[in-house]
């Protein structure tokens, strides 16, 4: 049986935030096994720590939906983190599939910060769906998007910006078909979309929804608010030099998550991420290993 550990990610509080699972000593485990482990668990990601290709580096991992592989994601890179660096490490070096993820850790008493740099910036991608299609897709009509543009932008993994009006129009959203299919067919077959509301001048309230990669509503996405840093640039919100920007996710779900976003601006180009958060261990155990 293989070593397992639940944390809840992006927050400081236990059975809020988005739980992680953790394998451990996965280093001689298929894909497929991984896969039937991490559909098992069903959370939004199941992260598997393996030795490092590098000894300077942590260790290696590899992160799964319930459904698929994917190259990196932001709460399990946290959770990852804080688990690995124990009581006093202040950098863990994680080997993604995405490239190299260095995670600095900072603490305050019982309270463990982790913060990542995202191992790719934002690129725009130019299909966008229509906002009649964008509204209907989340249950709502043309009026309750913002007038600012929508996003498609991919860092890694690929989301759907669309900001909306109030917290009301917020609360509202939820997956609609036939429109949802029609968005994911026009915006190169990406199933994630991330809803916002502007609460302050650097203040964010979101909703993640990516039913394809069976998650129909994510708590928290540490990847989808590092690339939110494509649509706030291309939306105006962003100048150059550094802004910290706070972002608030998972409360419609009863998890409410906390994440913080750094972003480095030059010459008007996004020049570096970084995402930070907490996390709180919740469960441990074992479980078998699956048939190869």
């Amino acid at each position: 049986m293989l070593p397992f550990h639940v944390y809840d990610v992006f927050t400081s509080q236990p059975f809020t935030g988005n739980p992680l699972a953790i394998v451990e000593e996965a280093d001689g485990l298929s894909a497929a096994q991984m896969q039937t482990i991490a559909r098992q668990f069903n959370l939004s990601e199941t992260i598997f720590v393996q030795a490092p290709g590098d000894p300077a580096h942590t260790a290696k991992v590899r992160i799964f939906f319930p459904t698929a592989e994917i190259p990196f994601a932001g709460h399990p890179t946290i959770g990852c983190a804080i688990h690995l660096a124990g009581d006093d490490a202040a950098l863990v070096t994680l080997e993604e599939v995405a490239g190299l993820v260095p995670v600095t850790l900072t603490r305050d008493g019982p309270t463990v910060q982790a913060e990542f740099t995202a191992p790719k910036l934002p690129r725009a991608l130019p299909a966008t769906p229509n906002r009649v299609t964008m509204a209907a897709a989340l249950g709502l009509t043309e009026q309750d998007l913002a007038p600012t543009p929508l996003g498609n932008f991919e860092g890694g993994p690929h989301f759907l910006y669309v900001e909306l009006t109030d917290l009301d129009a917020l609360a509202r959203a939820q997956i609609r078909e036939p429109a949802f299919t029609r968005t994911r067919e026009t915006a190169g077959d990406t199933g994630a979309i991330y809803a916002y509301v502007r609460t302050g001048p650097v203040s964010i309230q979101a909703r993640m929804f990516d039913p394809p990669a069976g998650i129909p509503e994510d708590p928290a996405t540490g990847s989808a608010t590092a690339i939110l840093s494509g649509q706030l640039l291309a939306t105006g919100a962003l100048a150059d030099g550094t802004s910290v920007w706070t972002v608030r996710q998972g409360v419609e779900m009863g998890r409410p998550s906390d994440l913080r976003l750094s972003v480095d601006v030059s010459a008007g180009a996004v020049t570096a991420i970084r995402v930070a958060g907490s996390a709180v261990k919740i469960a441990e155990g074992r479980i078998r290993i699956p048939n190869a």
